[in-house]
């Protein structure tokens, strides 16, 4: 069950890499939810989530 869980947890690190490349050519892609949207959110949104994933799948496979 953990390992399935890391398994996500990295797919999620890869998803929010990816968003943030898709942010960097247009923000609109990643940020329609925002009524206005820059790079600068971009890093700032799915960076936030890429780190704490990455975080927490280290943490778990220290387990």
């Amino acid at each position: 069950m953990l390992q399935a869980f890391s398994i996500i947890l990295l797919l999620l690190v890869y998803l929010s890499l990816f968003f943030i490349l898709m942010g960097m050519i247009r923000p609109v892609y990643v940020l329609w939810f925002l009524d206005r949207g820059n790079r600068l959110k971009v890093i700032y949104i799915y960076g936030v989530a890429a780190l704490s994933f990455y975080v927490l799948y280290h943490l778990l496979s220290i387990v």
